[in-house]
C-alpha cells in the first residue's frame, strides 16, 4: 500500500513516519482499516472450534490497522485542531461509533468468547472478564430494538462530543483578551514577549475558570477583563449539546440497566458505585468551603474589599507572598523548562527505576518544537519513546494530557510511544506548572513501563480513578529534596534554589488548600449531578449548577467551580463523564503511598517496588490487590485529610 498509515512503521518503535503522513491519507487509510478490521472479526467467527488463540488473542491482534490510523489522526487532532481535522473528524467518528457497536454486538463473537476454556493464569483471566462486560455494557445482551437505539445513542453521542471540544476551542480562541503594555502590569519581560504580537498582547484563555494570570495583574480591571474572557466560553455555542448528552447519556445507562450515567460509569472504576464517590464529595466539602470562607475572609482585609472570584487569586497571592516570603516571578528563575525536565522529571524516574532518557535528534516528531525521546532500562535495553510537546499555540487544545501512539503488548511485539503534551507559555515555569510536567511524566511511566502480554490491559488502560494515582504520586518528586535540588538552579547565575525559598515552596503549595480543594469538589460534584439523573433532566443550566453547589454545602461566595458545564471539556468533550472525582480518590492513594516513599527513602529499592506493583502490571492485577502488594496494608485516608487541611472530617 503507498498509504503510509496501512502499514507499521519501519522506524523505531513503529514510531509514525511523521514526515511521510498527511492529513489526506487519514479518510482512504481510515475506510481500508475500518474493512480489515471487519473481516478479521468475521475470520475469528468463522474458525471451526472457538480456541484461546483463534478467538481472545486474535480479537486482541485484531484492529492493529485502525489504531494506527486512529491515534495518528486524534494526537494530532488534540494538538492542533485546524478546521481541515475537524472535517475528517466529522466524516470519521460516526462511522467509528458505528463500528465499534458492530463488534460488540456481534452475537456469534459473544457467543464464541463466552463458551472459551480460559488459561488459569490472572491475566487471562482478567482479560476474559473485562471483555464480557465489555459486551454486556456495548449492548451484547439488547434485543434488536435496543442495540439499534444504542447505536444511534453512541452514533449522536459522539458526535456531540466532538462538536463540544470544537466549539470550547473555536471559543478559547476568540476570547483570547488583547491588553495593552499597561494594563499588563505585573508581568514579567519574558511573560509580556511571550503574549506579544506586534504592537498588541493577546493572552489566551487556560482551561480552568480561574486564570493564572489573575494572581498576577495589579490592574483589578485587568483580572476582571480575563476572568470574564474565561467564564463566556461555551455560553451560546455548548449549552443544547450539555443538555442533550445528558438526556442520551441517562437514557443509555437505563437502557443498559443502570438507574444513571453514574452508575453505569463508576460500575467499572475502583470507587465501585456512584453513591462511594457521592460521599468522597459530601463528606469533604463542608470542611473545603469553610476553609475557603477563611481563606476570603483574610485576602478581602488585606484588599480592604469583599473579593469575588476575580481578584480573590491576586489577593491569596499577596498574602502567600507576605506570609512566605515568596517572589513568584524571581522563584520562576528557578525552574527553567529543560531543567525542569531533563535535570528533574527524567533525573528521578533514573533514581527511582534506573531508567534513562535521552533526546534521539535523529527521529522526527510531527512538529520541529516537539522533541522525541529515548527510553532505556540501566543495562541498554530500549523500552520506548516519549514525545514531548509542552510550547503553546492557538490551535492546541487547552490543558495538559499524556497520550498513545503505540501501546505495550507481549502478544502484538509491541513497544511503548507515548506523548506528553502541555501549553506554556513561558521558558520559566511557575510552581503549577513544575508540578504538571512531573504529573504527566507520571502518566507517560505508567504507559512506558507497562509489562503485559495482551494491549487491551496495558498502561494506562485501567480506571479512571486509578490512572491518576501513579501521575499523582509522581509529583511528590518535584520539590523532594533529593530531586529538586538537582534542577532548580537560578538561570542567570546557576544558583542552586536555596534551603528557605526552598522552604518556602513547600509551604506555598500547602497554601490555599480551602480554595484548591473547594474549587475542585465544586467541578466535581457539577459533574456527578448532571449524571446522576434518572428522570427528567432540566434546560436551565445556571439554575442546575446552583443547586448542585447548594445540595453539597459548596456555593460560597466569590468561589467558581474549576469548570462550569459550558467548558467543562474533561466531561462533556473527553472521557471523564461521571469521573471527575477521580483525582481526589487517587490523590488518597497518592498521599498514603507516598509516606511510604519517605520512610524507604527515594531510591531503586521503593522504585521498583512501586514499577513492579503498579507501574507495569496495567489492568493485569486486581486494584485493591496491586495497591496493598505495593503498601503492605489498604489504603488509608488520614495523609490526603492532613494534606488538604481537613484532618477533622472523618471519612471511614
Amino acid at each position: 500500500m503507498t498509504n503510509p498509515l496501512l502499514a507499521p512503521s519501519g522506524l523505531p518503535y513503529q514510531l509514525p513516519d511523521f514526515a511521510a503522513i498527511e492529513l489526506s491519507h487519514v479518510e482512504e487509510a481510515f475506510e481500508h482499516a475500518l474493512a480489515e478490521h471487519a473481516r478479521e472479526i468475521s475470520a475469528i467467527t468463522t474458525e471451526e472450534q472457538p480456541t484461546w488463540a483463534n478467538t481472545m488473542e486474535a480479537f486482541e491482534c485484531s484492529g492493529t490497522d485502525l489504531e494506527r490510523v486512529r491515534n495518528w489522526f486524534f494526537n494530532l487532532q488534540g494538538t492542533d485542531a485546524t478546521e481541515e481535522f475537524d472535517r475528517v473528524a466529522d466524516a470519521i467518528v460516526p462511522k467509528l461509533s458505528a463500528h465499534t457497536d458492530s463488534i460488540y454486538q456481534n452475537e456469534e463473537l459473544y457467543r464464541r468468547l463466552r463458551e472459551l476454556d480460559v488459561p488459569a493464569d490472572e491475566e487471562s483471566q482478567r482479560l476474559h472478564e473485562r471483555t464480557l462486560r465489555q459486551f454486556e455494557r456495548r449492548g451484547a445482551n439488547l434485543d434488536t430494538a435496543g442495540k439499534t437505539r444504542l447505536q444511534e445513542i453512541n452514533q449522536r453521542l459522539s458526535e456531540l462530543s466532538e462538536h463540544f471540544g470544537r466549539n470550547l476551542l473555536a471559543d478559547t480562541q476568540a476570547l483570547a483578551v488583547e491588553f495593552t503594555r499597561e494594563e499588563l502590569a505585573g508581568l514579567s519581560e519574558e511573560q509580556l514577549e511571550a503574549y506579544r504580537e506586534g504592537d498588541r498582547f493577546i493572552v489566551p484563555i487556560e482551561l480552568p475558570t480561574t486564570q493564572a494570570l489573575q494572581a498576577q495583574l495589579e490592574r483589578p480591571e485587568s483580572r476582571r477583563k480575563l476572568f470574564d474572557a474565561s467564564r463566556a466560553r461555551g455560553i451560546e455555542s455548548n449549552r443544547e449539546l450539555i443538555v442533550e448528552s445528558a438526556r442520551l447519556r441517562k437514557e443509555r445507562a437505563q437502557l443498559l440497566g443502570f438507574a444513571s450515567h453514574a452508575d453505569y460509569v463508576i460500575a467499572e472504576e475502583t470507587a465501585g458505585s456512584a453513591a462511594a464517590a457521592r460521599a468522597l464529595i459530601t463528606d469533604l466539602a463542608p470542611a473545603a468551603a469553610a476553609n475557603a470562607e477563611m481563606e476570603r475572609k483574610l485576602a478581602s482585609e488585606l484588599a480592604g474589599e469583599e473579593l469575588d472570584g476575580a481578584d480573590w487569586p491576586y489577593w491569596q497571592a499577596r498574602r502567600r507572598a507576605e506570609e512566605l516570603s515568596v517572589d513568584e516571578a524571581e522563584l520562576r528563575k528557578y525552574f527553567p523548562l529543560e531543567q525542569v525536565l531533563v535535570d528533574g522529571a527524567f533525573y528521578a524516574a533514573n533514581l527511582l527505576y534506573g531508567i534513562t532518557v535521552a533526546r534521539r535528534e535523529d527521529l522526527r516528531a510531527y512538529r520541529d518544537d516537539v522533541d522525541v525521546w529515548e527510553v532505556k532500562e540501566a543495562d541498554g535495553t530500549g523500552i520506548g519513546l516519549l514525545l514531548t510537546d509542552y510550547h503553546a499555540r492557538p490551535s492546541k487544545r487547552g490543558g495538559a494530557w499524556m497520550s498513545s501512539f503505540v501501546d505495550q503488548s507481549h502478544l502484538r511485539g509491541t513497544r511503548p510511544v507515548v506523548v506528553n503534551v502541555m501549553s506554556l507559555s513561558s521558558e520559566l515555569l511557575t510552581i503549577d506548572e513544575v508540578t504538571t510536567v512531573f504529573h504527566e511524566f507520571g502518566h507517560a511511566l505508567h504507559g512506558l513501563l507497562s509489562d503485559v502480554r495482551y494491549p487491551s490491559l496495558s498502561g494506562t488502560n485501567v480506571p479512571r480513578d486509578w490512572v491518576e494515582f501513579p501521575s499523582q504520586i509522581n509529583e511528590n518528586y518535584a520539590f523532594a529534596p533529593e530531586i529538586v535540588r538537582n534542577y532548580a538552579r537560578h538561570v542567570d547565575t546557576g544558583e542552586v534554589i536555596p534551603d528557605e525559598l526552598l522552604e518556602a515552596v513547600r509551604a506555598s503549595r500547602q497554601f490555599g488548600q480551602g480554595f484548591d480543594t473547594a474549587e475542585y469538589l465544586a467541578a466535581a460534584a457539577i459533574d456527578l449531578a448532571w449524571h446522576s439523573l434518572e428522570d427528567e433532566v432540566p434546560e436551565d443550566i445556571d439554575a442546575f449548577e446552583a443547586e448542585a453547589l447548594r445540595e453539597v454545602g459548596l456555593d460560597v461566595e466569590g468561589l467558581e467551580p474549576r469548570y462550569r458545564s459550558s467548558w467543562f471539556n474533561h466531561v462533556f468533550g473527553g472521557g471523564y463523564s461521571a469521573g471527575y472525582y477521580s483525582y481526589l480518590w487517587a490523590e488518597a492513594l497518592d498521599a498514603d503511598g507516598f509516606e511510604l516513599v519517605q520512610e524507604v527513602g527515594i531510591g531503586r529499592e521503593i522504585g521498583q517496588r512501586f514499577r513492579d506493583t503498579i507501574l507495569s502490571v496495567g489492568a493485569s492485577k486486581d486494584y485493591t490487590e496491586a495497591y496493598t502488594a505495593f503498601r503492605g496494608r489498604g489504603k488509608d485516608t488520614r495523609p490526603l485529610l492532613v494534606r488538604r487541611g481537613l484532618a477533622g472530617v472523618d471519612l471511614e
